[in-house]
């Protein structure tokens, strides 16, 4: 009886169930170069690690770490992003994205800013070997003002676990990039 009822249930919500698209994983690790390119001169780079794992068919936790040298200075800072996100497939290939975060920037000395971002948009395998996203976004803290930006994303699969991965985000005159190596579950 009990059986029966499980099975019963289970169908009940198999039409409410859903899952990423195929070939889109929600649980990888990475690490690689990260720079900023800001207003005027106020360039950076340095390394940053990232990742995520799914906790059910359509969520899954996401963060990041990077640490950045001003060029020409020995000011360094740090970045921490740790989220959740929402994904739902809208086609067999490619998902709708959805994304919370808190963010922090962290200049030692100079001071700390915390802060949270919303974003939303598409994320999806283009080919077997490789799947790309963009996505637009909001952020917003504690000592400036809100701003709108744009991410783009790639990555090329060299098979299934590994694969190459960059992204770049666009806001109010600053560039951010990263690529580096990608492990995925």
């Amino acid at each position: 009886m009990k059986k029966s009822l499980l099975a019963l249930s289970l169908l009940a919500l198999a039409p409410f169930a859903a899952s990423a698209a195929d070939g889109v994983s929600y649980n990888y690790v990475e690490g690689g170069y990260v720079a900023t390119n800001g207003k005027g001169n106020a360039d950076a780079d340095g390394w940053g690690l990232n990742g995520s794992v799914a906790i059910s068919p359509n969520f899954h936790l996401f963060g990041g770490y990077s640490n950045q040298e001003i060029d020409h200075t020995s000011i360094d800072f740090d970045q921490w992003r740790a989220g959740v996100g929402y994904n739902h497939q809208i086609s067999p290939r490619m998902d709708l994205l959805t994304r919370v975060a808190y963010e922090k920037f962290d200049a030692g000395n100079l001071g700390d800013v915390d802060g949270y971002s919303a974003e939303v948009g598409i994320n999806g395998a283009m080919t077997n070997n490789f799947n790309g996203y963009a996505l637009v976004g909001y952020e917003d803290g504690d000592q400036y003002d809100g701003d709108f930006y744009g991410r783009l994303g790639a990555q090329v699969k060299f098979n299934p676990n590994w694969s190459a991965s960059a992204d770049v985000k666009f806001a109010d005159g600053d560039t951010q990039w990263f690529v580096g190596p990608r492990f995925s579950w």
